[in-house]
């Protein structure tokens, strides 16, 4: 429910308390997929260079270590689940039961405390009440003889989140009662071409870092685009999906 900037929001505001140079700090990130398009920053790079296909073309440095694979998340998307044995199916099965949880939250109030009503929109949009594994079924996968269709890929959608991160002097002084305590950080990268499965190697420093392991975990969120992105790590991490 958050997008990447409030992710990356949270890293900064967490790391600034952690060094003590703050103690209070507001974290939060906007997602306007509705007005700012897909690849827009990228397109914006590449016009001033006289590229048309993105920052990377016509770089040689690029093809020699690369070639010209598609640079885009379908196609890491797509070597994931090629790469993991991750089938259509799989992802569908996926994706309906991610409906489902997250409508039952929404019909449970869970997100009520957290959740501010936008004009006439009061619960997120997206989940879909009427979808079914016939109708995901049905329709077209983006690339031709493809997994990875519309059903499980992330919505065009508009949202923002935001939370506020306390030392524990501030905590004291200002009465406050936290709901969860950051106990590390991790930014790690992957193969740039497959690109989406980096949670998987995040996940496995962010333990070794801390001492814990999977089964420490209550709840987790793989913050990520497409239904095989998920399914992998948790092929990976041995994680309960439930």
């Amino acid at each position: 429910r958050q997008c990447g900037s409030s992710q990356q929001a949270v890293h900064f505001a967490a790391q600034g308390v952690l060094s003590g140079t703050q103690d209070l700090v507001v974290a939060g990130g906007v997602q306007n997929m509705s007005q700012i398009p897909i690849a827009f920053a990228s397109r914006q790079a590449a016009e001033p260079l006289g590229l048309t296909e993105g920052p990377f073309a016509g770089s040689e440095g690029w093809r020699a270590r690369y070639g010209d694979r598609p640079v885009n998340q379908f196609h890491g998307a797509e070597l994931i689940a090629a790469k993991w044995g991750i089938t259509r199916r799989d992802q569908e099965e996926f994706a309906l039961r991610s409906h489902q949880r997250a409508i039952r939250a929404i019909d449970e109030g869970r997100f009520e405390r957290e959740s501010v009503p936008f004009g006439e929109v009061t619960v997120d949009e997206g989940p879909r009440r009427d979808t079914s594994l016939e109708k995901m079924a049905g329709l077209k996968p983006v690339v031709e003889g493809g997994t990875i269709t519309a059903a499980c890929s992330s919505q065009v959608s508009d949202g923002a989140a935001a939370m506020l991160l306390a030392s524990e002097r501030a905590v004291r002084e200002h009465g406050l009662t936290p709901c969860a305590r950051v106990h590390h950080l991790s930014v790690r990268g992957e193969d740039p071409i497959r690109m989406l499965s980096a949670p998987i190697p995040a996940t496995a420093h962010a333990l070794k870092k801390t001492g814990m392991s999977i089964g420490d975990i209550d709840l987790v969120e793989i913050n990520e685009a497409f239904a095989p992105v998920v399914l992998a790590w948790l092929k990976e991490t041995g994680a309960d999906p439930d």
